[in-house]
Order: structure tokens, then sequence, then C-alpha cells
């Protein structure tokens, strides 16, 4: 895993190739991306700000390391039809647990502009279904980031 995610964050790698290589990474960074883009087909700052620090906190990158890959994700986002590959990526090497914090990550990117649109809420329903995440979990995911995002805000 470490390998292809060097030479995808290294430049020697294609995005699309990344995405093959089955790289943990890259596919988590493809489904933060996929919910950002799915009010308005863009990433916002604030958005921006919380994929990276996901992305960080979760991979321990560096901050050049983590914007290519940002990079390298938001251009095959872009160019996806779907998720299947980049949710079964996460199903194959992320505990149950990890998949359960992939969808308070995605929550964190779909409640970070302070606004959650039907289509967000749609997109996170869709892959907690694809990464085998109960309803009830991904329910429970939302109220934690709910309550540490007012927690956040009084404090």
């Amino acid at each position: 895993m470490f390998d292809a995610l060097h030479r995808l964050l290294s430049g020697l790698d294609h995005p699309h190739q990344a995405a093959n290589q089955n790289d943990s990474a890259f596919a988590l960074a493809v489904l933060l991306i996929e919910v950002s883009r799915s009010s308005d087909n863009r990433v916002g700052d604030r958005e921006g700000s919380v994929i990276e620090r996901a992305l960080t906190r979760r991979f321990e990158l560096k901050r050049d390391e983590v914007v290519r890959l940002i990079d390298a994700a938001g251009q095959t986002a872009i160019q996806a039809t779907d998720l299947f590959h980049f949710t079964q990526v996460v199903v194959d090497q992320f505990s149950e647990e990890e998949r359960i914090g992939v969808i308070e990550m995605l929550w964190e990117v779909a409640y970070s502009d302070g606004v959650l649109t039907g289509d967000e809420d749609t997109l996170i329903r869709r892959v907690a279904g694809l990464i085998y995440v109960p309803d009830w979990e991904r329910g429970e995911a939302k109220l934690r980031v709910r309550e540490r995002l007012i927690g956040h805000r009084q404090g």
C-alpha cells in the first residue's frame, strides 16, 4: 500500500493507475471529495480543509503529500462514473470500526459548510451501504459528528 501511495505522491503514477492499485488513501480521498462535490459540484475551502485534515490524520501524511493526493483524487472523482471500486477498496482494507470512521469523515465533510444537503445525505447513505455500515451505525456516526460540531462552536 505504501509503495503505491509513494508512487502516486511522487508523481510516478497516473491517478487512475493508483486507483487500480487499490490504494486505500486514494480511495478514501475520492469518497471524501465526492461528498464535497455532491451538493454543488465543487470542493469548497472549508470542505477542502476538512478533507486535508482527515487524510493527514488517518494516513500520517505530510502537507505536500496530502495536497498531491487530493489533487489526484479530485481529477479521478470528476471522471468517475461510479464509486463501487473505491468502496470495495475500503471494504477490503479497512476493519468494521475503520469503515464506521470513514462514515464519520464523510459526515464531517458534509457538515463542514454548515448545511447538510439531500444530495450529501443520499450519497453518504449509499456509501454506507456499499461499505457494509448498517443504517443505525451511520445514524450514530452522524450524531457524533453533529455533537462534536456543536461542542466545538460552543467551546
